[in-house]
């Protein structure tokens, strides 16, 4: 039963979602696991900190990156891989990188954003099949790989 409360705040939401022009994501815009990938500049310094918010090694090989892992969020600790953080999104896995059914293709999810006039820093190519990934920016400049492994 929704409550006073949450009547208001989703009543907001709505006015300020339609104020904005807000649209509901498209139809099949499934972007899979989420994680945020840091640029680090002490592979060990990260891990030994990022453990103390319950943060566990869950993969990557500890010397250059290392995937960490607390419940279904996800944290990539990468040294001397890149230079900014990134926003990372792989279609077809779920927070334990495993294949999930039904999902978006990569691919698909390109050419949706495409249509829409996002332009991308690097493109999937669209006549292969299976992994590819393809690199957005935001308004802001920060980087968003859409990566898939499948």
């Amino acid at each position: 039963m929704l409550t006073r409360r949450d009547l208001i705040t989703t009543t907001a939401a709505i006015a300020v979602a339609e104020e904005l022009g807000s649209a509901a994501p498209l139809k099949g815009m499934e972007l899979g696991a989420f994680s945020i990938s840091l640029a680090v500049k002490d592979l060990k310094a990260s891990r030994d900190f990022y453990e103390k918010f319950g943060f566990k090694a869950f993969a990557g090989d500890g010397k250059k990156m290392l995937i960490m892992k607390n419940g279904d969020h996800l944290i990539g600790l990468f040294q001397g891989m890149f230079d900014k953080n990134i926003l990372t999104f792989n279609p077809g896995w779920d927070s334990n990188a495993q294949k999930v059914p039904g999902y978006t293709d990569v691919r698909e999810l390109q050419r949706q954003l495409k249509a829409q006039g996002v332009q991308l820093a690097k493109e999937a190519d669209e006549s292969s099949t299976g992994p590819a990934s393809f690199v957005a920016m935001d308004p802001d400049g920060n980087q968003i790989l859409v990566d898939q492994h499948v």
